[in-house]
């Protein structure tokens, strides 16, 4: 199972509170991580074992974007910022499309993530 996350500036302080409280499933050999550059970097000093892709703004989005239409990604969790401007949004609207094109699972906030990680990975 590998699942990409990606979070604006605004949102990477929720992304690490939600890796850390639920640290230990994604421990699992099972769970594979990918996530943008920054969001990554705030992943992997959380502890966790993370792929590193570019920086949304240079094109991360749009490389998990090829991943998620290659089925090379199971499920996103893409913890948006509804509130400030991002001058990448065209990369984050398609990254959308795909997940919608492809039927990939999608949170846009901690809420949805943690009912795609628990239908998800309360499985394995």
């Amino acid at each position: 199972m590998k699942i990409a996350l990606i979070a604006h500036d605004g949102k990477k302080a929720e992304m690490v509170t939600f890796m850390r409280d639920h640290i230990n499933s994604f421990h699992r050999d099972e769970v594979e991580l990918v996530a943008t550059g920054t969001t990554g970097n705030h992943v992997e000093n959380a502890g966790l074992k993370v792929t590193k892709m570019l920086s949304g703004p240079l094109g991360g989005d749009a490389q998990i974007a090829a991943m998620v239409a290659e089925k090379k990604v199971n499920a996103v969790f893409f913890f948006r910022d509804p509130l400030d401007k991002h001058p990448h949004e065209p990369d984050i609207l398609m990254l959308m499309r795909i997940c919608d094109v492809h039927n990939v699972p999608l949170a846009t906030n901690p809420a949805t993530a943690k009912l795609i990680f628990d239908t998800m990975l309360g499985g394995i």
